[in-house]
């Protein structure tokens, strides 16, 4: 009985058939198997092969192989190679990206979740007709590109009809994270009864009872061991036993007997079989030009493929990855030059430069300018298609293959700048200790310096970062002018993220430093009005950012660099149209180019913000976004957001949760400024459930940040908490500062904040002057959650005055907004009031939206603005088939049947 057919007796093939079944429904899943070499992972997905082809499904493969894990997109290349007559299809944007990904056209390097939701489409149009199998062996040596983009691509499918089988090894040297949480199977050794069946199957003559019970146990269930192993032993060996147990794991047993069977080959094959170990695309013209090079002629293969260890047909083919490895590892370091010497001289140098340049590198001992210098073009190449791991290998081989010091380090330099940026920062920094060592010139030192603050930066969020960044700038300043104030502004932004008090350093710096020629850009701008700010203070600097803030607000380079930063600012200054805007095109910019690893930051601001305008439903679906694509792309886990928007709906267990997990793991990492947000939530929280005193307390904790934000958002927290807890010192103390601020910023929305913390202050009729003037000026900005909560204090403040008619009407209207928006602390406060007033709240009507989703209410949301479910996937990073499915059920839930009546509704 076959491997196969044991397998089938195995739960395994239900969790198959279920997989192949719903996808074939129309509900997309994964299955990642994972097991240990040889325990039959490769079988399984032949017998998923077999299972989808027999029920009408489409199959497509990949399959990793080591020696093709420098080489970007590789893998991915191979998967979509049978489906690009169908890219077509795609939005221009996606088409572009995954052409120059794979090297089918030039354009600017794209980013990788661009290409990544390229390939979600591409795979999504293919299953459109016929439902489709991703087959995925080997994902271990898969290049790191590829890699990530089949595990965002795993994450993201809904709707469609594919369904995706990733196969690996157990965690070991090429641990796989990406995967990580996704459904598992993973895969045991066979029972004893078809270890003894499979065993019978590969004998030619019967085995003692005695002996099948060793072999038996000495494999522990190891399919491809209990095929292998007696194979590969003498009949001494089969009569006496194997080597004693636990000598080695199974798979390096089955390794060695690979090994042991191969060195018993004539020469010219196992130098053939090294060739082919080294060749990992499986081209049999390939293997022919290269071993006639070597004057190895075509028959030496017929030894290995009695032998069992090669197969060539259509394509050159080990018997198993592990026979590869054996193989390559057991050569010689000259048998593996000569074998990489006749490959890349055999390689077209036109259209394969890069395997030619990589083959050429493996063949030399010790250095070689000429092949150093091929693969750093190789490296631009690589970059240009976006595939920055792959750069990085190229350019740290390229180092290493340098005769000049000089050139060692350059390359080694520029080697880390590419690890650093494919997410290898550990890597990097190992790089720059040994470039550091090299002769570097004032530039190069210079951008070593940059480059080390900055992975610091990445890793740790140390308060040593900001002087690394100073001292980087410094070097810079008479280098590089305007690379230096990119420098001082990033080293102002660190030390008010980290908390670190050198920030006055870091301005002085900054002032004193030449600026570039040239009409100065927004960042220059920007730079000049935080320089401003640290050293003269915020009324003094405010002019000098808003200034930049128009410069970014003007800017149609399509930039997003600082747009992070500069909406911060436009918070600051309480100017919530510069704030909405920046964000907004933020958030815009990084789905058009597809920047996964900076959208998620935006998306958090955004859904803040949001809040503030009272749309909470469509701020949590913002947050949700955020949420998924940080967990599709392995970020770090950003819960800012949630925890502002469960303090703004009064839920206090929630928040609380939130609040203590954040301030523990900020603790950990020093991040002090992570905790000023966190105290400011919960401020917020406490002031709309009435616990003046704790409100007070977390917002005093606020208004200690670096963070310039984060003041702005508690001081108008901290007066109504103290003014409320009997603290009117406090109030006052807070209220000063917030008055400055709204006076130089000059907004509606501050001077409005500050007109109703005055009055919470004020008794007599000058308390209902700022009242009224709160209300007006906030009603003329977009913050409008902030409007309804200065109804509220006045409505308050009029039931303590005895206007009980006017009370009811400031805290009805206070109270149907606030209910209407979710915030429900704040309402109930609003409703507690009301009743006080002998009025009732009106329960909110119900209306046809409450029915949906945060996320299917922000898909009917961009349809009813005229998206194409095309579009929305875009902006979604889902597929248009996902977009459909929401979209019967957004109008199931809704009554209605046609896009017309869903613009026709009113979605807030």
């Amino acid at each position: 009985m076959g491997l196969t057919g044991l397998l089938g007796r195995r739960p395994e093939r239900e969790a198959l058939r279920l997989l192949l079944s719903q996808a074939r429904a129309g509900r997309s899943g994964t299955l990642v198997v994972r097991g240990e070499a040889g325990i039959g992972k490769t079988a399984l997905l032949n017998h998923a092969r077999e299972a989808a082809t027999g029920s009408g499904m489409r199959v497509v493969s990949s399959v990793g192989v080591e020696a093709e894990r420098q080489f970007a997109f590789a893998g991915l290349y191979q998967l979509c190679i049978p489906l690009l007559d169908q890219a077509g299809a795609l939005p221009e944007p996606q088409r572009a990206a995954l052409g120059v990904a794979f090297g089918r056209q030039s354009g600017p390097a794209p980013d990788r979740f661009l290409v990544g939701l390229a390939a979600l489409n591409l795979l999504a149009e293919a299953a459109e007709d016929t439902s489709l199998l991703c087959l995925v062996d080997d994902l271990h040596w898969l290049d790191q590109a590829s890699v990530q983009i089949l595990a965002f691509v795993a994450r993201r499918l809904g709707a469609e009809r594919l369904a995706f089988v990733f196969a690996l090894r157990d965690p070991g040297e090429n641990e796989v994270r990406e995967v990580d949480g996704l459904p598992e199977l993973r895969l045991s050794g066979l029972d004893d009864a078809d270890a003894r069946t499979l065993l019978d199957s590969t004998m030619s003559t019967p085995l003692d009872d005695q002996i099948r019970h060793r072999i038996v146990a000495e494999a522990h269930g190891n399919p491809l061991a209990l095929l292998e192993l007696p194979r590969s032993a003498p009949p001494a060996r089969l009569a006496g036993g194997f080597e004693p147990p636990d000598v080695l794991t199974v798979p390096l047993r089955v390794e060695d007997s690979f090994r042991r069977r191969s060195g018993g080959l004539p020469a010219d094959t196992q130098l053939l079989l090294v060739v082919a170990a080294a060749e990992p695309t499986g081209e049999r013209a390939l293997l022919w030009r290269a071993i006639a090079t070597l004057g190895i002629v075509r028959a030496a293969t017929e030894p290995a493929e009695s032998a069992g260890l090669l197969d060539i047909d259509t394509r050159v083919q080990f018997r198993h990855p592990l026979v590869r490895s054996a193989i390559y590892q057991a050569a010689s370091p000259g048998d593996r030059r000569l074998a990489h010497d006749a490959l890349a001289a055999a390689t077209d140098p036109l259209t394969d430069p890069d395997r030619r340049a990589w083959h050429r590198a493996q063949a030399v001992a010790g250095t070689d300018e000429a092949a150093a210098a091929d693969l750093e073009r190789s490296a631009g190449r690589a970059r240009a298609r976006g595939g920055l791991a792959a750069a990085g290998a190229f350019l740290q081989r390229a180092a290493e293959l340098s005769p000049e010091p000089a050139g060692r380090a350059r390359r080694a330099l520029e080697a880390a700048h590419a690890k650093h940026e494919a997410g290898a920062s550990e890597t990097a920094l190992e790089l720059l200790a040994d470039t550091a060592t090299g002769p570097l010139d004032a530039l190069q030192r210079a951008r070593l310096q940059l480059l080390r603050a900055q992975i610091t930066f990445h890793l740790t969020r140390s308060t040593e970062v900001p002087g690394m960044l100073l001292e980087a700038a410094r070097t810079l300043a008479p280098l590089d002018a305007a690379l230096a104030r990119e420098t001082y502004l990033h080293a102002i932004d660190a030390a008010i993220i980290t908390g670190d008090r050198g920030m006055p350093q870091v301005a002085e710096a900054a002032r004193a430093s030449p600026r570039p020629p040239g009409t100065p850009r927004p960042a220059d701008l920007l730079l000049d009005g935080l320089v401003t700010t640290v050293l003269h203070g915020y009324d003094t600097g405010a002019p000098g950012l808003r200034r930049a803030l128009e410069g970014f607000r003007d800017d149609e380079s399509g930039s997003s660099r600082w747009l992070w930063l500069a909406s911060r600012i436009a918070l600051t200054l309480n100017d919530d149209d510069l704030a909405l805007l920046l964000t907004d095109r933020h958030v815009r910019l990084a789905r058009e180019t597809g920047a996964l690893a900076t959208l998620p930051r935006a998306l958090l601001f955004q859904a803040v913000l949001l809040a503030f305008t009272g749309q909470l439903d469509y701020a949590t679906a913002l947050a949700d976004e955020q949420v998924t694509i940080t967990q599709a792309t392995g970020g770090v886990p950003l819960p800012h957001d949630q925890l502002i928007l469960a303090a703004w709906r009064g839920r206090e267990a929630e928040t609380t949760e939130l609040y203590t997990t954040i301030v523990r793991k900020a603790a950990a990492r020093a991040r002090g400024t992570e905790v000023s947000l966190a105290n400011y939530a919960l401020a917020l929280l406490h002031n709309g459930l009435g616990n003046y005193p704790t409100a007070m307390t977390a917002a005093q904790r606020a208004t200690e940040s670096n963070e310039p934000p984060h003041t702005s958002l508690a001081l108008p927290e901290l007066i109504e908490a103290a003014s409320r807890a009997g603290r009117p010192a406090v109030a006052t103390a807070a209220l000063e500062q917030l008055e400055l601020r709204a006076g130089a910023s000059g907004t509606s929305w501050g001077l409005g904040l500050a007109a109703r913390s005055r009055a919470l202050l004020t008794t007599g009729p000058a308390a209902e002057d700022h009242y009224r003037e709160a209300i007006e000026r906030l009603g003329a900005c977009r913050m409008v959650s902030h409007l309804a909560r200065t109804q509220l204090v006045y409505g308050e403040w009029l039931r303590r005055e005895g206007r009980r008619h006017d009370a009811r009407d400031q805290l009805r209207t206070a109270h149907e907004f606030l209910a209407g928006a979710g915030a429900e602390g704040f309402a109930a406060r609003a409703g507690q009031e009301l009743r006080a007033t002998g009025d009732r709240p009106r329960k909110r009507a119900a209306v046809p939206t409450d029915e949906l989703t945060a996320h299917e209410l922000h898909i009917a949301r961009l349809v009813a603005a005229g998206a194409t479910s095309r579009e929305v996937g875009a902006q979604l990073f889902l597929s248009p088939r996902t977009i459909e499915t929401h979209l019967r059920k957004i109008f199931r839930k809704l009554g209605i049947t046609s896009r017309r009546q869903l613009k026709e509704l009113s979605l807030g």
